[in-house]
């Protein structure tokens, strides 16, 4: 017993160190003060070359000094890693590649392990417009056309390059705009070229005679003169070969089926391809058959990058890229390449934006946040004593290596995210109350209290893994079928099952354990032993009549609101960017809008990135921008608020994006179905379903009676739900199971009764506790935290009534009452 408790005490402080090291550092450190720190050698030698990138700054020589001393050294020849002799770097010989990757790597050091989204943290925005001469201006729909596709390549080349949840959505009927969480351009420069450049593939041949002299009136007709660039390892420098190619390609990258980055045999990255089959393998191999012995040039861009000798026709479509790439830049060549753009695209605006979620709604939202798990914590120690303390302590530890296994993962944390970790600390609640509980009826029993503790554990594992592998089951199909910030939530919820299982079923149980050992007075109070004997079953039509008003009021509600249940995020709208001379609050912006029935606004303060100058974005519901202006003036008039820029603005929520959640719950409702009829028994099966998709119509329902709107993290607040009433659900279906093994006599109405009851102590526990810490958000928080707070409170209530009156009358129901049909498993 010693061993085990002690196995279980090391392997949790280990875990919990390992978290907490994970996050560190918790925050930014200004990229100036950072380095000024980190060189280990020739300090005195780095300080005057950091004295010279602040002189390129304040000249504006350089937009930062983490460009500064990349052009310096660039211009100078200078070897940077020799002052950071702990990054080793001594393999790559290029200088100027060199200093990228430690420039780079010494940027990422200098960031907060943990990531957060545009919502909580900024990021920059970037206006492209769609440069294609050959289209009419007339021609709108053909160019909203190319809209979309652009919008939808962006999407794909930013989840390749592995920018998490990135804000993507039309502006006017020309342009695109793409918000980036957590990036600066003015240490991330080249950032915009890596999204917007255009990946025109082509492989051309090379003509047979060599350049002697770069004289243009020497090129053959129909070739051109283009440079390769390879690198002498006997210099480790540059040299440029001329070749001249021919102008019209053979093959272009309409061709490419697959590009990905892989190692070639002496240690570096090249981007092997593979044609389409048929028509681009067939046309591969008829080129290199016709042109043995020629050199066939691989163009990118206008670039030529590498120009190979074709030794022998190649049937099977494979060709590759080799140009000395980094890992990073071969990476992202394969993913250009994937995802090529048929036309230019111009940058027009670039800025740096701060959190959609404004300062004054994070402090209201982290105070209401603190006051939600203080009166949690008080009531958990009011009520179970001593052992209130070891379940909150390992809720606490549940959030941190959550967080912890977030940042070594590089996971971004936004909204939906938090209503991930929500549901995630509810889960662990839910848990440790299912083991007290368990406890407290062995104690009745008469046992001694180490039994109590084994026996509790027995008993609660089974409903602990069966609650969490069905939810887990439905963050993974998220994970496989959602995009952005379904996809977001889904990590996150299935790394929080992990851990809620972990600090359950090891943390808890050695923390128990030692207080056990140590003969810690009133651990647990006392179960009165009694249950109850309310008849659920004889409720039900009255149950099933609820259900079904509520719902139907809210599918009205749906048809008579129509169009207008959907926010921003889901329709579009108006965008206008002001000028102003004092700075006004976003809360009174907000606050103004509401009291002129102006249902939705998002506000945000943006930084230009040319000229520092700062801006205010308002967007809103097509045709309530102006009237908003006209508000703003009138109330402050000394704000001296002047219109910019107008523009139409798309939904940043697309239709793939739609779908895939569509799918996503569709497919989750499924696998739920199957798991829970193999598990345990197909009933069972059927009333998790029904009473799961009658959760999201009436939460949904009276979510929309209150007159409120869907924007992007409601639909992670509706996810949230469907955990949390599988969890309820499990909890009341796992007793009921015990009970059909115990009871061999009692008649199934009796059985679903007698399990109803026994555990109605853990559900309103579980309901209460996670109803305090959310109604604190909802009565504090600001904002979508509001919004995520008032869903998840009618989700507690709806879930909680869901597994007493909808999911077990539906089983029993489905056996038509007769037990002697349950396949107990």
């Amino acid at each position: 017993m010693f061993s085990k408790v002690l196995g279980k005490s090391i392997l949790s402080i280990v875990v919990l160190l390992w978290s907490f090291w994970s996050l560190i550092p918790l925050s930014d450190r200004p990229f100036n003060d950072f380095i000024a720190h980190r060189a280990t050698t020739q300090i005195n030698e780095f300080s005057g070359l950091l004295s010279q990138a602040k002189l390129r700054v304040q000249l504006k020589q350089s937009p930062s000094i983490f460009v500064a001393l990349k052009d310096i050294a660039r211009i100078e020849k200078i070897d940077l890693s020799s002052y950071f002799p702990d990054i080793k770097l001594q393999d790559i010989k290029n200088l100027d590649k060199k200093n990228k990757i430690l420039m780079d790597t010494l940027l990422r050091e200098s960031k907060g392990r943990l990531k957060q989204g545009l919502d909580l943290k900024g990021g920059i925005a970037f206006t492209l417009k769609i440069e294609d001469n050959s289209i009419k201006e007339k021609d709108l729909n053909l160019r909203r056309s190319q809209l979309e596709k652009a919008a939808q390549i962006m999407r794909h080349r930013l989840d390749g390059m592995g920018v998490a949840e990135p804000v993507i959505r039309a502006r006017g009927d020309d342009e695109i705009e793409i918000q980036l969480p957590g990036i600066s351009m003015q240490d991330n420069p080249e950032i915009v070229d890596a999204v917007k450049r255009p990946a025109k593939l082509e492989f051309r041949l090379v003509h047979e005679d060599r350049p002697r002299s770069l004289d243009p009136q020497t090129i053959p007709i129909g070739y051109e003169l283009l440079f390769s660039e390879s690198e002498n390892y006997q210099t480790d420098e540059m040299e440029m070969t001329p070749y001249y190619v021919k102008k019209i390609p053979e093959i272009t990258g309409k061709m490419v089926k697959n590009a990905h980055a892989v190692l070639n045999q002496y240690g570096g990255f090249e981007i092997s391809l593979e044609m389409k089959s048929p028509e681009g393998v067939d046309r591969f191999a008829k080129i290199t058959k016709d042109n043995i012995g020629r050199l066939l040039g691989i163009v990118l861009d206008g670039k030529l990058y590498s120009a190979p000798r074709i030794n022998c026709e190649i049937p099977n479509g494979t060709a590759s890229i080799s140009g000395h790439f980094s890992q990073r830049e071969a990476l992202e060549l394969a993913n250009v390449l994937n995802n090529p753009l048929e036309f230019e695209l111009i940058l027009t605006e670039t800025q740096e934006i701060g959190p959609s979620l404004a300062e004054d709604a994070k402090r209201s939202s982290t105070y209401a946040t603190l006051l939600g798990v203080g009166l949690v914590i008080l009531f958990m120690i009011a009520y179970y004593r001593t052992s209130g303390l070891v379940a909150v302590f390992t809720v606490l530890a549940n959030i941190l290596i959550v967080l912890g296994l977030m940042a070594m993962i590089e996971a971004t944390l936004t909204l939906p995210g938090v209503a991930a970790l929500v549901l995630t600390a509810g889960m662990g609640v839910d848990s440790n109350i299912l083991i007290f509980e368990r406890m407290r009826e062995e104690l009745a029993l008469g046992k001694r209290i180490r039994t109590a503790l084994t026996t509790g554990y027995e008993r609660a594992f089974s409903t602990i893994f069966d609650a969490n592998i069905t939810t887990l089951l439905s963050a993974l199909i998220l994970i496989w079928l959602g995009t952005g910030p379904v996809r977001g939530f889904g990590v996150i919820l299935a790394i929080g099952i992990f851990a809620t299982m972990f600090c359950a079923l090891v943390l808890n149980r050695a923390l128990m354990t030692i207080l056990i050992n140590l003969g810690v007075e009133n651990l647990l109070k006392k179960h009165s032993g009694k249950v109850g004997k309310f008849d659920f079953m004889a409720k039900r039509k009255v149950a099933y009549v609820v259900s079904l008003i509520v719902i139907g009021l809210g599918l009205l509600a749906f048809v008579i609101r129509g169009n207008g249940i959907y926010g921003i995020d889901f329709t579009g709208g108006d965008e206008m960017t002001l000028q102003f001379v004092e700075k006004l609050n976003t809360n009174d912006i907000e606050r103004l809008a509401k009291e002129n029935d102006i249902d939705e606004v998002g506000t945000v303060y943006r930084k230009n990135v040319k000229d520092s100058g700062e801006v205010l974005c308002l967007q809103t519901k097509a045709g309530k921008g102006k009237l908003l202006f006209q508000k703003l003036t009138n109330q402050y008039p000394q704000a001296q608020l002047k219109i910019i820029h107008e523009s139409s603005i798309g939904s940043s929520m697309s239709k793939k994006i739609k779908w895939n959640a569509l799918c996503a719950v569709v497919v989750s409702l499924l696998m739920i179905l199957i798991y829970i009829a193999l598990r345990f028994e197909i009933g069972f099966g059927m009333g998790a379903l029904i009473s799961t998709i009658h959760d999201i119509a009436a939460t949904v329902g009276i979510y929309l009676l209150l007159g409120r709107q869907f924007s992007a993290p409601m639909i992670a607040a509706i996810l949230m739900i469907i955990g949390y009433s599988l969890n309820d659900t499990i909890v009341v279906f796992d007793r009921i199971r015990e009970e059909l093994h115990f009871n061999p006599t009692a008649s199934l109405k009796e059985i679903v009764n007698y399990s109803i009851n026994c555990t109605l102590s853990r559900t309103i526990l579980t309901s209460f506790t996670t109803l305090l810490a959310v109604l604190a958000l909802y009565c504090f928080g600001a904002g979508a935290i509001n919004d995520l707070a008032l869903i998840f409170i009618i989700g507690i209530f709806v879930g909680t009534y869901s597994s007493i009156f909808i999911a077990a009358p539906i089983f029993y129901r489905w056996h038509r009452g007769n037990r002697r049909t349950v396949e107990i498993k």
